[in-house]
């Protein structure tokens, strides 16, 4: 069944990674930066990330070094762990789990979830993460989406969260680009086969690809388009050319009248 995505979702520019600035103490995916996006009235987009012991952990990237004050894998930390270790540039909090930014958000902006994928080559091996993302939802009474790169973790969002709309992060699979893939992974999923399959109600697709007549296609089958990731008022006018919203970072996208 596809759902219906608010209509704050079009409506309200999205801060990816929630609206960080390291120079203001406020790194990507972090508390602050989501009290930040809340304040401002922007919609935050966030990553998860899957903790040793079962948890959904509000993090972009599969290791620690580039964002966090640690090494290796954060699969290998259990929650306590993770929220002990300080995110670079922060105030010294640690990485959040969702619950916590649930809780933290509370229904007063749209909350736009990226469910990393955990397979390694966006394939069937998921589950975990889906299920802590949906447990830690049950009762959340807020605006809502999920999504995530790979569609089999989008089918499982939707079989445990049926009532959350969800999508699917849709790039041009340039091969460069995804040097994990190989060749046909990368020639099928930029043909975004998975749509109809996994009940999306949208697309979030790579802003510099959004162009293609696939993505204009997509959108006159009654599709919303967002997009990741724009870096100025220039792309972003540009990439409103073909998408209904987007997501935004590195400068404060225009709010709504």
């Amino acid at each position: 069944m596809t759902l219906a995505l608010p209509a704050d979702f079009l409506r309200l520019p999205i801060a990816h990674r929630a609206l960080h600035d390291v120079t203001d103490g406020r790194p990507e995916n972090s508390l602050a930066a989501i009290r930040a996006a809340i304040a401002a009235g922007y919609g935050i987009e966030i990553d998860l990330q899957l903790s040793a012991d079962g948890h959904a952990m509000v993090f972009h990237d599969y290791n620690l070094e580039r964002l966090a004050e640690g090494s290796g894998p954060i699969n290998l930390l259990t929650r306590e762990q993770a929220q002990a270790i300080p995110l670079i540039g922060g105030d010294g909090e640690g990485i959040p789990d969702l619950a916590t930014v649930l809780d933290l958000v509370a229904g007063q902006v749209p909350l736009l979830i990226e469910v990393k994928d955990q397979d390694g080559q966006l394939g069937p091996d998921v589950g975990a993460l889906e299920r802590a993302a949906a447990e830690a939802l049950k009762g959340y009474s807020g605006l809502v989406a999920l999504m995530s790169f790979n569609p089999n973790s989008v089918a499982e969002l939707a079989r445990l969260s049926p009532e959350v709309p969800r999508g699917i992060v849709t790039s041009a699979y340039d091969l460069a680009s995804w040097p994990e893939l190989t060749g046909p992974i990368c020639d099928r999923l930029r043909e975004m086969p998975d749509l109809d399959r996994v009940g999306a109600s949208f697309i979030s697709h790579e802003a510099s690809d959004l162009s293609r007549p696939l993505v204009r296609q997509t959108r006159d089958t009654g599709l919303l388009i967002l997009c990741w990731t724009v870096q100025s008022e220039a792309e972003e006018r540009a990439a409103r050319a073909f998408a209904d919203n987007v997501t935004f970072e590195g400068y404060l996208s225009p709010l709504p009248g």
